[in-house]
């Protein structure tokens, strides 16, 4: 009964937050069974807007944030935005210029509305090499999407993942938009401190998705909460690597801290060169805009 769910988010709100979470995810299933007769809509909103303040404590072991990451994904994440949003941007000052970058990596929520809008027939989107690489292949993004074992990779609020370069150019121009340069997202993570991780020194435990923290898959943006700039860009060292803008011969500059890499790939200047159309899954992007 919905009244009974109330009552439970009540006394969950009250917890501890060791306690709380466990609680608020309890109700937020019994809200995707369909427990809550017709109340479910706002019930959804409190619960997730509650998991979504539990994100920005850094409490808990990273499989304890993992799973308030999937049940706010499940109700519906208030934090995520499209590009055309106004607080989609983080603006950070640099020495040369401002950079306005995505606070977030693009997530599977905003590209699959691009992609259920026709992202991937619009041919004014793509690169003449874009268009020809997507008319070779059998298995783009929406086909991998929906394959065998993907369901791990495409919760609505984790990164998009195991998408070529010329995909991320797509998405990219078609929100006027563009692919950070590399220098562009070195100076976002060091800033005029110079520092080597988001949150300074040293990379310690707990606060990147890097492989020594044994998720095994990417996890819900913004959820290691150190990982983080002061400005707020989130998920720079780990969870998802990142393709830039900058081309090397035939080749792409990513920076490759994710989950399913070691803490040195986390560095700030951390560098790897990538076949455009190399695709693998721990390998996203996010946007930046002049």
């Amino acid at each position: 009964m919905a009244s009974n769910l109330v009552a439970s988010l009540e006394n969950a709100v009250s917890l501890p937050v060791a306690e709380r979470a466990s609680a608020l995810i309890v109700i937020g299933q019994s809200l995707l069974d369909g427990e809550a007769n017709g109340a479910s809509g706002n019930l959804s909103a409190q619960v997730a807007g509650h998991l979504a303040a539990l994100l920005e404590d850094h409490g808990g072991s990273g499989k304890d944030r993992m799973s308030i990451g999937e049940m706010l994904g499940a109700l519906g994440d208030p934090r995520l935005l499209t590009p055309n949003d106004a607080g989609y941007w983080v603006t950070v000052t640099s020495d040369d210029d401002d950079i306005h970058i995505g606070q977030y990596p693009v997530t599977n929520a905003e590209f699959q509305k691009w992609v259920d809008k026709g992202g991937y027939d619009n041919r004014a989107a793509w690169s003449d090499d874009g268009w020809a690489w997507l008319q070779d292949c059998d298995d783009p993004w929406p086909v991998r999407a929906t394959s065998d074992g993907s369901a791990p990779f495409v919760v609505s609020n984790q990164p998009i993942v195991g998408v070529s370069w010329f995909e991320a150019e797509a998405y990219a121009n078609a929100h006027s938009a563009r692919l950070p340069r590399a220098d562009e997202r070195v100076w976002v993570i060091r800033g005029h401190e110079r520092r080597p991780y988001p949150w300074g020194s040293p990379f310690g435990e707990g606060n990147a998705n890097t492989r020594e923290e044994v998720l095994g898959r990417p996890c819900a943006v913004g959820l290691y909460s150190r990982d983080r700039t002061p400005e707020g860009v989130c998920d720079l060292a780990g969870n998802a690597g990142e393709w830039t803008t900058d081309v090397v011969g035939n080749d792409r500059l990513i920076h490759p801290g994710a989950w399913d890499q070691p803490s040195l790939a986390a560095w700030a200047k951390a560098l790897s060169i990538e076949a455009p159309s190399a695709r693998w899954a721990g390998l996203g992007f996010r946007l930046a805009k002049d």
